[in-house]
């Protein structure tokens, strides 16, 4: 396969950015879309050319540390799938690929495809713990949760953090993340009795950080890679409700 691709290069974070034109030649369907990146990459090297920033690590659907916008949808076309695993067979021969880096003002770019994330680490550092003495881990049988109530909790916790809700948002909101960690200690024994200064704490962070507000369209829910459901921010905004009538 050969591919024209339009990459977002800038230099760094004050510096320009434009979209550059690169043409990535024998690519074999069975490549991931980092993998024919890396390949770019290793001519521009061997031709003594700066190669284009991207982030990256586990490669397995698992870090959602590839964070990019192909086509002008974040981790790309296929639903449910981060960018390491999304497969080149899903293009076509001589097909033009736009890829640009996450665009939010709470995340701003370091250079060519990598942002700064870090803003969600905040939020979780703010209170998306359990800071009580819960005591040693007892066995599983011990504690009585409902199956319903488990398996919420086990979806939310599913989330990794990758941003593609942010970067999907019109708004640039932060509220799927956010309900999806909120959530998942909410609904556990263990998050109780932090609950509602959790929840106070990380909208409070989130909107100091520069994310928008949600406008409840569901873009968030359709790119993102582990499926989490909308239904989570009802339950985050239920929770910051009674938070802030508790007080």
């Amino acid at each position: 396969m050969r591919l024209n691709l339009k990459i977002w290069r800038q230099a760094g974070p004050t510096a320009p950015g434009r979209l550059e034109d690169y043409t990535a030649d024998s690519v074999s369907p069975d490549m991931s879309f980092l993998e024919m990146l890396d390949v770019v990459n290793e001519g521009l090297i061997v031709k003594g050319k700066d190669a284009i920033a991207f982030d990256s690590d586990c490669r397995e659907g698992i870090c959602g540390t590839c964070s990019l916008v192909i086509d002008g949808v974040a981790h790309g076309p296929d639903r449910g799938t981060t960018v390491c695993q999304l497969h080149m067979r899903r293009f076509k021969d001589g097909e033009t690929v736009t890829i640009e880096p996450w665009r939010a003002k709470a995340f701003p770019v370091v250079k060519d495809l990598v942002v700064d994330r870090s803003a969600f680490d905040r939020i979780i550092a703010a209170g998306g713990f359990v800071s009580i003495n819960a005591g040693g881990a007892q066995d599983a049988n011990n504690i009585l949760i409902p199956k319903d109530v488990c398996d919420a909790a086990m979806d939310s916790a599913a989330c990794i953090g990758c941003g593609a809700c942010v970067a999907a948002c019109k708004n640039a909101s932060a509220h799927l993340f956010m309900s999806a960690k909120i959530s998942h200690l909410s609904l556990l024994p263990q998050g109780q009795q932090e609950r509602y200064t959790r929840v106070t704490a990380m909208i409070d962070q989130a909107d100091s950080e520069g994310f928008g507000s949600c406008s409840n369209e569901g873009e968030c829910e359709a790119v993102c890679p582990k499926e989490i459901p909308i239904s989570n921010i009802a339950r985050m905004t239920r929770e910051y409700v009674m938070a802030r009538l508790s007080k």
